[in-house]
Order: structure tokens, then sequence, then C-alpha cells
């Protein structure tokens, strides 16, 4: 697949949650809400810089932790800690959040961008539909690895308001 076909196709993630538009929205623009869920499982996040403005940047480090995670990174020749950069392009207060993700950390592949869109909704007085549109990455198994990526992080989401 190319940049430009990748960068056409996008993958919708949706969730309901009983929460207020208030808490999700930390979840996605704090340092201890971001540090609280953000990465795969198997995975620990540390927040370096949260300049939440468009063109402001997010700059994390994230860690394998878990014996499968640490084994993968080994295997594929990456380092078990990665600092990542996140630049917002829309910021709409507990309705929209927009960032490009640099993608620099794929051995043999020159440094990209990946969109990210994350739409909430209020659905009756308690609940909050989180609508997330992520642009494909450079390959289909690369693309591939990031939805699972994703339904992972979701997961812990999905746990920290389950009712």
């Amino acid at each position: 697949m190319t940049t430009r076909a990748a960068a056409a196709r996008k993958t919708v993630l949706e969730r309901t949650y009983q929460a207020s538009l208030r808490d999700v929205w930390e979840l996605w623009t704090t340092k201890a809400g971001f540090e609280s869920w953000w990465g795969p499982g198997g995975f620990a996040v540390t927040v370096k810089e949260l300049d939440l403005r468009p063109g402001g940047r997010l700059l994390y480090a994230m860690t394998a932790v878990d014996p499968p995670q640490v084994e993968f990174m080994r295997t594929a020749n990456m380092p078990l800690t990665t600092e990542a950069q996140l630049t917002f392009t829309e910021i709409v207060p507990q309705q929209r959040l927009s960032y490009q993700h640099v993608v620099d950390f794929v051995p043999g592949v020159q440094p990209y961008s990946v969109g990210n869109l994350i739409e909430l909704h209020r659905v009756g007085k308690d609940r909050v539909r989180m609508v997330l549109t992520i642009d494909a990455m450079h390959s289909e198994e690369w693309t591939q690895r990031a939805q699972a990526g994703w339904e992972g992080q979701l997961a812990k989401l999905d746990a920290r308001f389950s009712t």
C-alpha cells in the first residue's frame, strides 16, 4: 500500500460510556488522564509535555513492561522505550480533538504522520458516545497492528467505565 493509498483509508471505532463528557474529555486532555489509559496493553506511558492548543504538542514516552510486549520489541529490533509526539490540529472542548501522530518508530520506514479525530457526543444525561477516526498507516500489516493497539487501549477505557 502506498502512503497516498494509506492516507485515504480510515478506521472508525466507537464506544458508549456511562460517564460525563468532562470525565471522558479529561482522559484525552490531561497528563493524569492520558497516563491512566494510553498505550496498548503491556505498555506504560509517561507524559513529558502537554500543550493543549492547535499547534501544541503532546510528547510522551511509552515503555514495554509486560513480557510479551518486551519480547515483541526485542524481536522487532525496537527499543523498549520510545518517545512519541502528537501535534494537536483542532480542539473544541468536550466535543472534538484532532491531532497528527508522528510515526517514527518503524524500522526501515521514513517518519510520517497519521491523523486521528476524537468526537464526543452526549447521549441522554449521563452517557457519552466516543467516535475515533484513525488514518491508515504505511502498510496493511502496520494498519492492522495499529487497530489491534487501539482496541487494546480502548479496552482500558471500557474497563474504567464499566458498570
